[in-house]
């Protein structure tokens, strides 16, 4: 649906970079390895980004906003910054989600009577499954800036239902996909914040009835948007980080609103040496050129990694595995996940055709590489910890190991010795971190351990004080981990806990 016409081919557009990213996103659990309908995890499907009908998922209590697109809800709320300088400035959005689809085999019965079976087995050999899929839908909203000021606009963004009928070969059975229509509207409103600074909002809601709201929620599906995120960009608009926001915006970053997903910068991060589209835009490395506003949450400028050939639905694993472990599957096993759904089959396809340079490529990649720190001479009679890893062999050699321990080594943190024991803050970076670090900022914590990888860079394990499951993650070693320039001392050195213990005891 577009709000005013505008050229296909118009300048500064973004969004197709994102491309890849929002399909990982759009399909994320989708069908997991071992990609078969008798998988238990395939049983439970589309927990991401799912707006049910209002009456449905509010049958009981109101939704609890929040950002994890985990949690079932009726809407998606999107607020981003905008910069601009230009009057004609031009806002895209467009709205994706998957909408349910039951794939039903029907067995011939007499004449043209057909009866739903669970599978059937075609002349052919071929083995045809009825099971729940997903079709695609992509809205896109194109709208003046100074239209949207003062004044929400109202897009619908439903899907219509839907049957396709398709007769097997060799056999009188057929499979018949149907769809449920859904109900949806997408809103978008802006606001002036300051001089050539506007806060976007856009929001999207299930406006359909669930016909029955004591339903399963299987059955609620069918009248839901399933992995509903949100593509924004522009003409001549820069969208702010929320994550990492230039300073003096970090409270207008703070006071947006967004409920059940999170917006992050796309594309390539920026440089110094791009030019902006908008005028007097400083903040390099703060600003994009457009948002991916997803139910999964991520940093700025996510990509998908080059060296993956293809989806394999699960972006949090690891290609590698997912691939070995797919081509270990039995010929019994690959037929029924092929019957199952043709994206599985497709991954199938893609697996057994890899060629062996691509498989290789998947085992690992080098991004980056610094030099090496040169060794400081050491001083006879050293007034602070010292550097355990000055003039040790590297990694890869014998010894190399040799007098660390993790509980007892000491680390300079803000010229404070650190070690096990010592409470700290913590302060992680804006960017080059993990996403979820920023739930963590000013949370107060136990450290662990000193740790020194095999880049020569050290790192501290810690223990979040009210982490009610702090102990239990300590026995199993499980630690949130910071370099020393994201942690605040909150004390000095005490004795620690004895060398090669972490609980301290003798």
């Amino acid at each position: 649906m577009t709000g005013t016409a505008m050229p296909s081919d118009w300048p500064g557009c973004a969004l197709e970079q994102l491309g890849a990213v929002a399909d990982a996103v759009l399909y994320e659990g989708y069908l997991l390895y071992p990609y078969r309908r008798s998988s238990p995890k395939n049983r439970v499907r589309w927990q991401f980004g799912v707006l049910f009908p209002r009456d449905w998922v509010e049958r009981d209590l109101p939704v609890v906003p929040g950002i994890s697109g985990s949690a079932d809800s009726w809407y998606q709320q999107t607020e981003c910054l905008v910069r601009t300088r230009r009057s004609d400035a031009v806002v895209r959005v467009r709205v994706r989600y998957l909408q349910w689809q039951h794939k039903q085999v029907e067995q011939a019965v007499r004449g043209a009577q057909h009866r739903p079976v669970a599978s059937m087995l075609t002349d052919d050999g071929t083995a045809h499954l009825s099971f729940d899929e997903a079709v695609p839908h992509e809205h896109e909203i194109v709208v003046p800036l100074n239209d949207l000021m003062g004044r929400e606009y109202v897009f619908p963004v439903g899907a219509p239902d839907g049957e396709e009928i398709e007769p097997l070969p060799g056999s009188d059975g057929r499979v018949v996909r149907r769809r449920i229509a859904v109900q949806a509207a997408t809103g978008m409103l802006a606001e002036q914040v300051a001089d050539g600074l506007y806060r976007l909002r856009i929001r999207t809601e299930n406006t359909g009835p669930a016909g029955d709201v004591g339903a399963a929620r299987s059955e609620a599906l069918r009248h839901a948007l399933i992995a509903t995120h949100t593509l924004v960009g522009g003409d001549g608009v820069r969208f702010i980080s929320l994550i990492d926001p230039p300073a003096g915006l970090e409270q207008d970053a703070r006071a947006c609103q967004n409920a059940f997903t999170f917006p992050v910068l796309g594309g390539e991060p920026t440089t110094a040496g791009h030019q902006a589209q908008a005028d007097g835009d400083t903040g390099y490395g703060h600003t994009g050129d457009a948002v991916l506003s997803a139910p999964i949450i991520l940093s700025d400028h996510p990509q998908v990694a080059p060296e993956s050939p293809g989806d394999l639905h699960d972006a949090a694993e690891i290609d590698e595995i997912l691939t070995l472990r797919t081509l270990l599957l039995t010929d019994e096993e690959k037929r029924e996940a092929r019957a199952t759904d043709p994206r599985a089959a497709q991954i199938l396809d893609r697996v057994e055709a890899m060629p062996s340079e691509v498989l290789t490529r998947l085992h690992g990649a080098i991004r980056s590489l610094s030099p090496a720190p040169s060794t400081p001479v050491a001083s006879a009679e050293p007034t602070g910890p010292v550097d355990i890893s000055a003039g040790r062999p590297v990694w890869w050699q014998e010894g190399a190991d040799d007098g660390l321990s993790p509980t007892t080594d000491t680390v300079l943190v803000d010229g404070v010795p650190v070690r096990g024991g010592s409470r700290v803050r913590l302060r992680p970076r804006g960017r080059g971190t993990d996403a979820q670090d920023m739930f963590l900022v000013g949370r107060t914590a136990e450290v662990a351990a000193v740790l020194h990888d095999v880049d020569g860079s050290v790192h501290l394990a810690v223990t979040l004080d009210d982490d009610p499951a702090a102990e239990l993650n300590s026995w199993y070693g499980r630690y949130h981990h910071f370099r020393p320039d994201e942690l605040e001392p909150l004390e000095p050195l005490a004795d620690g806990p004895e060398k090669g213990r972490s609980d301290g005891c003798p």
